[in-house]
């Protein structure tokens, strides 16, 4: 943890270096170590001279541009702390980090941060040093990748000590070799590093009332709560003081199927349209209806041959069809089906109710309408679709197709007897308004949403939390951020991350078009004098 704070902080101090006489100083502190004679220094002719600007160096208006991402960033609910805070937009400053926030900054805000803004050869040495960081804090270990993460981070090291200068190399970027291997003896880091203890210090801090008094230091308030403990243990009619609820845990409730409100509700009618698309949404993503599906599929196919031949006409008569088809199935008076798929079966009241917040799966969404200083609302969705390579090609398969999008309202559809909570949001159009650019993916939402009008809902339990950061003011380009995962699952543990996500994208990495003749000085800034 403390390796990972020092080595971040160092590239940003290093990055944003601001021409100054301390930064000459150093720059004079790095030609002497490199054999620089003192007679032939610039300060024994009595003179100043300019420095070429090194290849990690940033111009003003790309120092202006990497101030500004982290200060317009924002993350969901509980990802990290406010960094627009600690930046200074006027003097290009980033100060006052805390432990968290250079971990976030390095393993995830970093990289898109400098997009576009250094040579190639800095710029993949800062994606390697955050990419391995990432890949050591996950909650599972790959040993095989574990040690070949080991041998990348001495090939990153010595990327560093081509470009950058002597004076950036101190024990701690030294202790990044040994990081794998403590790791492999050691079990996963996030066992073993300070943050639940960092923020307990907090808790204890606070105990302080009077600090002239010794009734009021923290070993009294603790004995105090230690004791209000032990007593609530003997009181059963009261709650237990330990259990103290989760910010973004979800209640169970019998009218709701999944997550809690977290807002006031407005109740709207659904027009005849929206109401059939929202619940053909519900019953074609409910666990229990999918045998149906399969049947209605096939009575389709035997009932009707151009379905057998054409997919893309078999789906289309499918969603016309399905709703009407299972409410024949499956009578409301029906004594062998479950309560449950009854109601499903025979459709939502057309009243609903609307809520501008949502907590679900422990993540906490909001409307893009809300104003907070967290971003809550991105969402992502794989979804199970035909494909097909070109608009000429016949030939369809069948593909996950990945979906970025906002949510815009958050609606509860009453099936009489229990509620099911449903997404209805902005899509990106895939095409126009998705791209991948240097491993980064990019959306746009200013394009035209026609393609999504009769599909624009998902139940919020398919919901996954991403976060985006826009490219500049001028640009409606958002980089696509995946949001931290607080649940751990035994089912899939490769999803599951300590603290934050991964990277943006598989972020092109590859050192073999940096020739060996390349220019360690930058042209298209200033430099510094010495």
């Amino acid at each position: 943890m403390h390796v990972e704070r020092n080595v971040a902080a160092s590239l940003i101090a290093t990055l944003l270096h601001c021409g100054n006489s301390k930064d000459g100083l150093k720059a004079r502190k790095d030609l002497e170590s490199l054999g620089i004679r003192k007679d032939l220094h610039p300060k024994a002719q009595g003179k100043r001279t300019l420095l070429p600007p090194a290849p990690w160096s940033l111009s003003k208006s790309e120092k202006h541009i990497f101030c500004k991402r982290l200060y317009d960033f924002k993350g969901p609910d509980g990802y990290c702390a406010n960094i627009s805070s600690c930046v200074s937009l006027e003097e290009c400053k980033v100060l006052g980090l805390k432990s968290h926030d250079y971990h976030v900054l390095m393993q995830q805000l970093l990289p898109v941060a400098i997009r576009g803004l250094l040579p190639k050869g800095p710029r993949v040495a800062i994606l390697r040093l955050c990419a391995f960081f990432n890949l050591l804090c996950q909650r599972v270990i790959d040993m095989e990748q574990l040690q070949q993460m080991e041998s990348e981070i001495v090939e990153t090291l010595c990327i560093f000590e081509r470009f950058w200068p002597p004076s950036f190399f101190d024990i701690m970027v030294h202790l990044c070799v040994h990081l794998g291997r403590e790791a492999r003896l050691g079990g996963p880091v996030h066992f073993r590093w300070m943050y639940p203890f960092e923020r307990y210090m907090k808790v204890l801090k606070d105990y302080v009332r009077n600090t002239a008094r010794p009734e009021g230091c923290i070993a009294e308030s603790y004995l105090a709560d230690e004791c209000m403990k032990f007593c609530s243990a003997f009181l059963t009619t009261t709650t237990n003081v330990q259990e103290k609820e989760d910010r973004n845990t979800e209640y169970e409730s019998k009218s709701i199927l999944e997550g809690r409100p977290i807002s006031a509700a407005r109740s709207f009618q659904f027009s005849e349209a929206e109401l059939k698309i929202a619940h053909l949404a519900v019953i074609q993503n409910t666990a229990m209806v999918d045998p149906y599906v399969d049947a209605h599929l096939q009575h389709l196919q035997d009932s009707n041959s151009r379905c057998q031949r054409d997919a893309t006409y078999l789906w289309r008569m499918h969603t016309e069809k399905f709703a009407a088809w299972l409410k024949q199935q499956i009578s409301i008076d029906s004594p062998d089906e479950e309560d449950t798929l009854k109601w499903l079966a025979y459709g939502p009241r057309s009243i609903a109710r609307s809520y501008t917040g949502y907590i679900v799966n422990g993540l906490r969404f909001h409307t893009n309408v809300v104003h907070r200083l967290s971003q809550n609302s991105g969402v992502y969705y794989e979804a199970t679709a035909m494909c097909r390579s070109s608009a000429k090609d016949t030939a369809q398969v069948v593909d996950v197709v990945s979906y970025y999008g906002r949510v815009v309202d958050i609606i509860l559809l009453d099936y009489n007897g229990f509620y099911v909570p449903i997404f209805r949001c902005e899509w990106a159009v895939k095409g126009n308004g998705v791209k991948v650019e240097d491993g980064f993916t990019l959306v746009n939402f200013n394009h035209s949403h026609i393609s999504f009008a009769k599909d624009p809902f998902i139940l919020a339990s398919q919901a996954r939390q991403i976060f985006y950061s826009r490219d500049t003011d001028e640009s409606s380009w958002y980089v696509v951020m995946k949001g931290p995962c607080r649940r751990y699952s035994d089912e899939k543990p490769e999803d599951g991350h300590a603290d934050v996500g991964p990277l943006p994208s598989d972020i092109d990495m590859c050192l073999e078009d940096i020739s060996d003749e390349a220019e360690n000085v930058r042209d298209d800034c200033e430099g510094i004098y010495v």
